[in-house]
């Protein structure tokens, strides 16, 4: 298959020392993009998971995001300040702040309930 693409003179220029090797740096580059696709998505579908379950005030309170999703949201938003965040990485911040409004929703619902039943 052939696939013309238009790229920045720099990157054309970086790409022009592995002329001979263009597929294998597009699939090494689809696979890093792919795993980091999945280490991202298993966290925000546990927690996904865990509110269509329709747990507990309790449970709902508890959700945490992990340390490494924490470490990834403050690199993307430095990015984003910086003004260096890719396209790639403003989807994926995107994805993270919808799914922290979600929860924040959640929890306000859930502290409510909590509050009448006391």
């Amino acid at each position: 298959m052939e696939i013309t693409v238009n790229i920045s003179d720099r990157l054309g220029q970086q790409l022009q020392q592995f002329s001979d090797r263009l597929p294998e740096v597009l699939e090494r580059g689809m696979q890093e993009l792919l795993n980091e696709q999945s280490d991202d998505s298993q966290e925000v579908s546990e927690i996904v998971g865990l509110l269509a379950r329709q747990p507990t005030p309790e449970q709902i309170l508890a959700i945490r995001p992990s340390s490494e999703l924490q470490a990834r949201m403050s690199d993307l938003l430095a990015q984003s300040k910086a003004g260096t965040l890719s396209r790639q990485g403003e989807i994926e911040l995107e994805r993270y702040l919808a799914l922290e409004h979600l929860v924040r929703l959640a929890k306000a619902h859930a502290y409510e309930q909590r509050r009448q039943s006391s």
